[in-house]
């Protein structure tokens, strides 16, 4: 009952079966149409997530981390960087929901600021996300759309991270370094066999993205591993996100049917620059993951869609999905006024935006 819960209540799917059901009204869609590529990609990725969530790894790296900061500059440095290296392996949500409120643990303990540190965390996994195929579901859209390369992709993702990360490096400097007591790490047992499983597993999902085998075959060892493991982590798996992929490919399969949609979403998208802005700004009102798939069925402009999508996470509470987390994450554990972190965190996302859509251009026209 509690996972058709979540699934019920889940905002971007709510309005995914919306338009939907309105789309079945003027075509039909096509089998063809629906990418299982995709679809069997992303439950082999959330479902590695999990097991990686369920056996604490990232608990650990954290703990081990807040153990060696004694000021706060320190500690926002090893937070925000743990979030780009967690955020390119487990996604940006496990990520968030992880570290935030251990952060703010922390920070309530030594009365230690709340909204920088929570917001550069927040920051800090979507720009990791942004940096492998699984990262971001929509990556692995991308990969399977365009049939893109391990070495194109990475191509791609490199000088976006690196440039991103001096940007973090950079308001670094601005935190000031206040001595802060050493942390006493919490023992968390951490079962090596079922770790070092999971990430030959993971390593059988990336050859599955890249079509080097059946994506089939990793999904089916990934969730064998989970039942093994313990059956209750398939109960954790965001099944609103497939069935919003799923919901999408429907939407779209039908609105390629009727030809002034089609004609219209051409003009917007007819070139490079047009699909990068196109992706941006259509993310900040439906999210970066069912805005790839409408952007992606109608252009060709693969690195330019990728950019857009990824930087488009910036900006908008909806931007991302991981951005919505933050959020909630913050409420719920938070000790200062949620309307002030709003405020500050709703002008540091916008600020990020502009800056690294300007940076994404630049990378685009100079073929970074």
């Amino acid at each position: 009952m509690t996972v058709l819960k979540n699934i019920a209540k889940d905002r971007i799917l709510q309005i995914t079966v919306i338009i939907t059901i309105v789309s079945l009204f003027f075509a039909r869609p096509r089998f063809a149409d629906i990418n299982f590529h995709t679809l069997w990609s992303v439950a082999a990725m959330l479902t590695i997530i999990q097991i990686y969530a369920y056996l604490h790894v990232l608990d650990v790296l954290a703990y081990k981390l807040t153990s060696i900061a004694d000021n706060t500059r320190k500690l926002n440095m090893l937070f925000t960087l743990l979030s780009v290296i967690a955020g390119m392996f487990l996604g940006n949500d496990i990520t968030v929901l992880t570290l935030i409120p251990l952060y703010l643990n922390i920070a309530k303990r030594y009365k230690l600021p709340q909204i920088l540190p929570v917001t550069l965390i927040g920051m800090g996994a979507n720009i990791g996300a942004a940096f492998t195929p699984w990262g971001n579901p929509h990556n692995i859209f991308l990969v399977s759309r365009f049939d893109v390369s391990p070495l194109l992709f990475f191509k791609w993702s490199v000088p976006y991270l690196i440039i991103s990360l001096v940007l973090m490096c950079l308001v670094f400097l601005f935190i000031p370094k206040k001595e802060i007591p050493a942390q006493k790490t919490e023992t968390i047992q951490i079962s090596w066999r079922p770790t070092i499983i999971t990430t030959m597993v993971f390593i059988f999902f990336f050859f599955g993205v890249f079509r080097v085998t059946n994506i089939v075959w990793p999904l089916i060892v990934a969730i064998g591993l989970a039942l093994a493991i313990n059956p209750r982590i398939m109960l954790k798996i965001d099944y609103a996100l497939l069935l919003t992929f799923t919901g999408f490919f429907i939407f779209i399969s039908d609105i390629q049917q009727m030809p002034v949609i089609v004609n219209l979403i051409h003009g917007t998208v007819y070139s490079e620059v047009s699909t990068y802005f196109a992706s941006i700004i259509s993310s900040q009102v439906m999210s970066n993951v069912p805005s790839t798939i409408l952007v992606g069925k109608f252009t060709n402009y693969a690195q330019a869609l990728f950019l857009g999508s990824n930087i488009g996470g910036f900006g908008s509470a909806i931007g991302s999905m991981a951005n919505m987390l933050v959020l909630k994450t913050f409420n719920q554990h938070a000790s200062v006024s949620r309307k002030k972190f709003f405020i500050q965190w709703t002008i540091m996302q916008f600020v990020g935006l502009i800056i690294l859509t300007v940076i994404g251009l630049g990378l685009l026209i100079f073929r970074i």
